[in-house]
């Protein structure tokens, strides 16, 4: 009797974590989206995607991550964690006051070099996090794969292989964040009981 007055104890002090995969997928989802708009050339100036970097692709996206640390989901948790990470990173080095660029003498090309290695180091993490979607499902690996391909092609445009790089990025990086908003709807669809779901394509 002991035991399950213990259990039954347990299991009311450990309420159920909701999963946040939806909320950092749609906070990653809508700043990349901006952002590649801006790189796709639809509108000129990243400076609007500042308060969304420091917010919601950010803030919002490390809070994802730190509750999948709660939840027991690594992968999850090193995604959001690290991708919140770098929409800070973006969001410090588009700020004025903190003069990164004017530390290159502005949009020089030292400063486009620098940038360009900073984004080749977020296209190898991220094709290591692809290789750790393949047994998840579809919908996941095309998020992974197509933000590789974003990453690399800004790299490329940054290391300087020609300024219709970063164009290819933008709109690879536009194709990624829709990607992502289908797989966080879907999870939103799953965790609420909807009456219809959307397929992610499950491969485990």
């Amino acid at each position: 009797m002991a035991q399950i007055a213990r259990e039954r104890s347990e299991s009311v002090a450990a309420p159920a974590v909701a999963n946040p995969a939806p909320l950092g997928l749609s906070a990653f989802a809508l700043t990349t989206f901006v952002l590649s708009s801006q790189n796709a050339g639809l509108f000129k100036g990243p400076f609007i995607v500042i308060g969304l970097a420091l917010f919601y692709g950010g803030l919002a996206q490390f809070a994802a991550g730190l509750q999948e640390f709660r939840a027991g989901n690594t992968f999850g948790a090193t995604a959001f964690c690290s991708y919140g990470g770098f929409w800070l990173a973006v969001a410090v080095t588009l700020t004025p006051a903190f003069n990164v660029i004017g530390g290159y003498g502005g949009l020089t090309p030292a400063f486009h070099t620098a940038f360009g290695y900073f984004l080749l180091g977020w296209t190898i993490f991220t094709l290591l996090m692809f290789l750790g979607t393949l047994r998840s499902n579809l919908a996941l690996m095309g998020v992974f794969l197509f933000l590789f391909l974003t990453f690399l092609a800004l790299s490329l445009g940054e290391l300087g292989a020609g300024a219709v790089w970063g164009q290819i990025g933008g709109w690879l990086g536009i194709i990624t964040a829709l990607i992502a908003w289908y797989t966080a709807l879907a999870g939103v669809l799953a965790s609420s009981k909807s009456m219809f779901t959307l397929p992610v394509g499950p491969r485990s």
